[in-house]
């Protein structure tokens, strides 16, 4: 097993109540937990529960039990099952998503023995609160990572707090098995945005002010003409669609997907008034729109609707000839996060002429400054509607689109003694 010095520092002296790792993504953080957790769960004595927690429990198999399967064989990691439970290493282990208040309730009345956290700033502070007290074993330990948010985060003064934890800062430049390629293209991607602080130098640092400062500053370097849009091979087409209230509009977006997923190509984008429309103006709008991207393009495969309206669904797919899905909707935070990095590695474009409702979306898309974590504010006065519509159009494949399935490719070693360091 090799290590990074900061992994091995972590390794021989995480041995607190609380054990945390934050900083920078790619850092290292996640990748010597599948080494640490089994670590944990074997020397467990049965006083308590086993709780392998993070945002949902799909974070949890994706960031956590995928990575260790391949490591360790499905006979070591097993599945979750349908009353979210896992056998790992020979041990009955509960799963849990932590965004919602009342998760930790469907193990409740039970103390906790061990308990791994997996993107901890993304969860519910009051979930974390009843965390704190099912820890109530002598010998119960927390484990958890997870990258920056804004310095006045709940977890951040937690970290801060003379509680008996042993807390860790991580950069990007702590992990030398990255190559330098790597590792400077990351940092071109988020330099100048808050994101550049918090997940290249690992800060607690505030958002503010515009989300895509370099898109505002420099719209012309993302737009391509409509011949080259043409020219090109996608995928996927896909289409996103938003339903407006009486003090928004509905908005439609198409995107061409390449690359192998990869890449966006926004084909067209628009906003029509919403205010006095009913259900059936709503469906001739999306069906022009369609057609015209097929009178261009040869074709629309999805159209990714808001999922909060299966009414409006519902009468569209009675009444157009297109295949249509609910919205993904992941976190707005992780949708922002991936248009950032698609601007910053040049792998995000819009059709000159086409898209101008998405263009004033994303050049004037701000931080709520109220908010004490990260969020876009929705008040009204920017064009959030526009930005929705975009984020559907290709948030089904956001794991390829922010790169993540790479990020746990070299996490394929399996049988490696642990040992002390």
């Amino acid at each position: 097993m090799q290590l990074s010095p900061k992994q091995k520092e972590f390794w021989n002296r995480a041995n607190h109540r609380w054990n945390i790792k934050y900083g920078a993504t790619r850092s290292g953080k996640t990748y010597l937990d599948y080494y640490m957790i089994p670590r944990r769960i074997m020397s467990c004595t049965g006083t308590g529960l086993i709780v392998i927690m993070g945002v949902t429990k799909n974070t949890v198999e994706r960031n956590v039990l995928e990575p260790m399967r391949n490591m360790y064989g499905g006979q070591l990691v097993g599945n979750i099952s349908s009353n979210n439970t896992v056998t790992l290493f020979g041990k009955h282990c509960h799963v849990l998503g932590a965004e919602k208040a009342n998760a930790i309730s469907k193990v409740q009345g039970a103390g906790i023995e061990y308990c791994y956290g997996d993107e901890v700033t993304n969860w519910s502070p009051e979930v974390f609160e009843m965390l704190k007290s099912r820890l109530d074993k002598p010998n119960s330990v927390f484990d958890g990572t997870c990258n920056p948010a804004g310095p006045n985060h709940w977890f951040k003064q937690f970290i801060d707090s003379d509680t008996d934890i042993f807390a860790q800062h991580y950069t990007i430049d702590d992990n030398p098995f990255l190559s330098p390629q790597f590792v400077e293209a990351l940092k071109k991607e988020y330099y100048g945005k808050v994101q550049y602080k918090r997940y290249i130098l690992g800060m607690w640092a505030l958002a503010e002010g515009l989300i895509y400062t370099n898109f505002a500053n420099d719209v012309t370097s993302f737009l391509i003409p409509a011949a080259e849009a043409i020219s090109k091979k996608y995928d996927r087409i896909f289409i996103g669609e938003d339903f407006g209230g009486n003090k928004s509009r509905h908005a439609f977006v198409a995107s061409g997907l390449s690359d192998n997923f990869t890449a966006v190509t926004v084909l067209k984008a628009r906003c029509v008034e919403a205010n006095g429309t009913d259900v059936d103006y709503i469906t001739r709008q999306l069906d022009r729109f369609c057609r015209e991207i097929i009178d261009k393009y040869g074709r629309v495969d999805v159209v990714f609707a808001d999922s909060a309206e299966q009414a409006i669904i519902n009468q569209q797919r009675k009444n157009l000839p297109y295949r249509f899905k609910n919205s993904v909707k992941n976190q707005i935070i992780d949708r922002i996060r991936t248009t950032d990095m698609m601007m910053g590695s040049h792998r995000l474009r819009l059709v000159d002429g086409e898209c101008g409702d998405l263009i004033d979306g994303l050049s004037t898309a701000v931080w709520d400054d109220t908010k004490k974590d990260d969020t876009r504010l929705d008040d009204g006065t920017t064009n959030i509607d526009i930005l929705d519509a975009f984020e559907y159009s290709w948030e089904y494949y956001i794991r390829r689109l922010s790169g993540e399935r790479a990020r746990n490719e070299n996490a394929i070693l399996s049988g490696t003694k642990l040992q002390q360091l």
